[in-house]
């Protein structure tokens, strides 16, 4: 019987991803909340777990990984089907492709402009909603003649990029000009073991 902690906090989307993914796959775990905002990560203790000071961390048995990226990957390999997350080549390569979206225009964007205004963080919102329509235009394109967005069904890249598309509005990023998003993220929430980021 293994056991699994996921070192998290409710309001992060990359923590979500993780609860979102580890639902998905049916599997149990216990969750030990870590407040960055009272500096919970920088701590001695918490970067034996993770050197960089960040959340998500997963402790499946002996196995550290950090890096919600990295989760993904390690959850959908361990104990996803192939389809999570691809094997060949070039159908793995385009899942990366809108894993990089997830940590560049969407992080950049959407999770930064969501932390100015509902974390006070020092980010210029007008860059992070340029930045964040950018990314979004790009879903929408792809969005416009798919259901998904690497391949014809759900794999990790869905998720990664769900969390902050979802919550979009938290940053003042309007969704109305990006139909195909707005059916996309409808399709996630239906997916068995959806769970919404904050219950």
């Amino acid at each position: 019987m293994s056991t699994r902690t996921l070192y998290d906090l409710d309001l992060s989307g990359n923590c979500y991803k993780i609860r979102l993914m580890l639902s998905m796959f049916g599997l149990e775990y216990e969750r030990i909340t870590v407040d960055t905002r009272m500096g919970e990560t920088q701590t001695q203790e918490f970067k034996r777990l993770n050197p960089r000071g960040q959340i998500p961390v997963l402790v499946d048995d002996e196995t550290t990984i950090w890096d919600s990226m990295a989760i993904l990957v390690y959850l959908a390999r361990r104990y996803g089907d192939r389809k999570w997350l691809p094997v060949d080549g070039l159908d793995e390569a385009r899942v990366m492709q809108w894993l990089a979206v997830s940590e560049n225009e969407l992080l950049y964007g959407l999770a930064r402009a969501r932390a100015v205004l509902k974390l006070g963080r020092p980010f210029d919102l007008e860059q992070c909603q340029r930045e964040a329509a950018t990314g979004l235009e790009v879903m929408e394109a792809r969005l416009g003649n798919w259901e998904w967005l690497a391949m014809a069904h759900p794999t990790i890249a869905d998720i990664a990029c769900y969390p902050y598309v979802s919550v979009a509005r938290e940053g003042d990023v309007s969704l109305e000009p990006y139909p195909a998003v707005r059916a996309w993220l409808k399709r996630v929430a239906a997916l068995s073991g959806w769970l919404p980021m904050i219950d």
